[in-house]
């Protein structure tokens, strides 16, 4: 998949002309402080935290995104898909108690991770990466905050928080504000039969098309495989 576009070091803003690659950045879990992260007695939920967020940039469909929403193939466009994305993982797992909540900051701090990883892969220079990073924090929980009342009230009040965060308030087309809020609503149901459990032991994640074939029919998930250690 041709993704570069063009990157200008040292002026760039990581927002507005980096180019995206759709996949997690190689980082071994074994190696800086993803390794020093994934130890301790809290390290299957770390684990499973990681392939969640893993499955948030792995397993969505950047370029159907990109195309039915009208979107630039930018970094900002990617951050913009994948917080939506991680946004619905952390609604679903907050319903797990203590542990949910606990396995949701661990998808934030991964999520950080990538995104600062990604910014010194393409060779934004350091000072406009930490510049960056700020305003995208903040816009993160000014996401989450807009994007929790949305889901809570009806279809209009989730098409103006995706109208406000997700197309920045640039959606000309109702029928993309239209798509986007069916998607949030079949995915959310579709989260929700997962077996908590299973989420919890796996972080294993699959997300539905942004267009159904079959508008009829939402699946049921399969039930994950994991060994004698939960994994």
């Amino acid at each position: 998949m041709a993704l570069l576009v063009r990157v200008l070091r040292n002026q760039t803003s990581i927002s507005q002309c980096v180019p995206v690659c759709s996949r997690l950045v190689p980082v071994s879990p074994t190696q800086g402080q993803w390794g020093r992260t994934l130890s301790g007695t809290s390290q299957k939920i770390k684990i499973a935290a990681l392939r969640m967020y893993t499955s948030c940039v792995e397993k969505t469909d950047f370029e159907e995104f990109f195309l039915r929403c009208q979107m630039p193939d930018t970094f900002n466009s990617w951050f913009l898909i994948t917080l939506l994305h991680v946004w619905m993982c952390l609604v679903r797992m907050k319903q797990e108690g203590r542990t949910g909540k606990y396995m949701c900051r661990i998808i934030v701090h991964f999520m950080w991770e990538d995104v600062e990883q990604r910014g010194r892969v393409m060779g934004v220079n350091s000072y406009i990466l930490k510049k960056n990073m700020i305003i995208m924090t903040n816009n993160f929980y000014a996401a989450i905050l807009g994007y929790d009342e949305g889901i809570l009230s009806d279809d209009r009040g989730l098409a103006a928080a995706l109208w406000r965060t997700f197309f920045n308030q640039k959606c000309e087309d109702p029928r993309q504000l239209e798509l986007l809020v069916e998607y949030v609503r079949k995915q959310m149901q579709y989260l929700d039969s997962m077996n908590g459990e299973d989420l919890l032991l796996t972080g294993e994640v699959s997300w539905r098309p942004l267009v159904e074939k079959n508008p009829q029919s939402i699946l049921k998930p399969h039930s994950p495989t994991y060994n004698d250690e939960g994994l």
